[in-house]
């Protein structure tokens, strides 16, 4: 059975932020969850954990040494368990890792179009925002922003969502080059790094990455956003900083969950990264057959396809979509505010829904 084989009608029995917060008759293609089977390795952890009554508080590292495996097995990076701490998410511990390194007001870089969160947790500081050239990073843009406006944090996305792009070695020593000169800390968000495999470089793995930090999960290539549990792993001086209590809201299932995944999954993560693979390939068809005004080239990072929707000519293609076409994307304008045009399509689910929503995209601009 196909990891995205779930029928509609029983997608539209769950509960989460997916299927629930629009209307019934809406197709929805925003967040971030898979219309997925859960691993099989996780879903014995957990039946075995409520079995045995196992409901309390983590407790010993296994998380930690879960990933430490998975990075050498996958990528090749070492780093020893006692380098991560525990964290609720890869969200929260972004902001506990900018509070740890930075005051209110001072300067941290990003790179839009950008996953939303990252202004959220900046919320207090100054943003200053190298957008992506082309689809990459702006190494010249970075030099300039770090020499003029001496950040103390650049908040890295890695690979980089909305647009999937995977950041290469050569790029990520330079960014490290320019953090040591300039004495930037580097917070790394890695969250979509298990699905992108062997093409992914963390960012710690890299000459001259000291000074930084990766934060990272197993939810989002596993869909286990249910289940709190993220890390921080890197530099000692960023970690000791830390707020006192920022274990506290990780859950013992989730740790549970995320150890399976990561120990256990990696036949599933590796099926589920081909399947993502060619869902790209057949949206990308899709559109060319039924709306060809857009065009889309797959990027490998994440599941996410980021739609340049300007030759249609609508004022808001992301509210147009909903309206007419009764199909949820996510608006470009919360990536970056000059992304009014753009949409993000999750393309995490199967061939009959990327079918049907393509369908009604171009019925509702015929």
């Amino acid at each position: 059975m196909a990891i995205f084989d779930v029928p509609l009608a029983e997608l539209r029995t769950r509960g989460t932020i997916k299927w629930r917060r629009f209307e019934a008759d809406v197709l929805p293609m925003f967040v971030a969850e898979m219309d997925a089977h859960l691993a099989p390795a996780v879903r014995a952890r957990l039946e075995r954990a409520l079995a045995e009554g196992d409901t309390g508080y983590p407790e010993l590292p296994a998380y930690q040494e879960a990933l430490a495996d998975f990075a050498a097995w996958q990528w090749g990076w070492e780093f020893s368990p006692s380098d991560a701490t525990l964290v609720t998410d890869v969200v929260t511990g972004m902001r506990d890792a900018l509070m740890a390194v930075t005051e209110p007001g001072d300067p941290v870089v990003i790179n839009s179009p950008i996953y939303p969160p990252f202004r959220g947790v900046s919320y207090d500081r100054t943003i200053v925002d190298v957008p992506m050239l082309d689809d990459r990073l702006d190494l010249e843009g970075l030099a300039e922003a770090f020499e003029e406006h001496r950040p103390k944090a650049y908040l890295l996305c890695s690979p980089h969502n909305p647009n999937g792009t995977i950041h290469t070695a050569e790029e990520l020593a330079e960014v490290a080059r320019l953090a040591d000169r300039f004495g930037v800390v580097v917070i790394s968000d890695e969250i979509h790094a298990p699905l992108a495999g062997a093409a992914h470089t963390p960012y710690l793995a890299v000459p001259g990455a000291h000074d930084a930090v990766i934060v990272t999960s197993a939810s989002k290539s596993w869909n286990l956003a249910a289940l709190k549990a993220g890390l921080i792993v890197g530099s000692a001086s960023v970690r000791d900083r830390l707020r006192p209590m920022v274990s506290d809201g990780a859950s013992y299932f989730g740790v549970l969950a995320h150890v399976a995944a990561l120990a256990d999954g990696r036949d599933w993560v590796r099926e589920a990264a081909d399947e993502i693979e060619g869902n790209k390939e057949f949206f990308a068809a899709q559109l060319a057959e039924h709306l060809p005004a857009l065009s889309y080239t797959p990027l490998p990072g994440t599941y996410l396809a980021w739609l340049d929707c300007s030759p249609l000519g609508l004022e808001s293609p992301v509210d147009h979509f909903h309206q007419v076409a009764r199909v949820r994307l996510n608006a470009g304008r919360d990536f970056a505010p000059y992304a009014q045009q753009f949409v993000r399509v999750n393309l995490a689910t199967n061939h009959d829904i990327i079918a049907e929503a393509v369908s009604r995209l171009a019925a509702s601009v015929s």
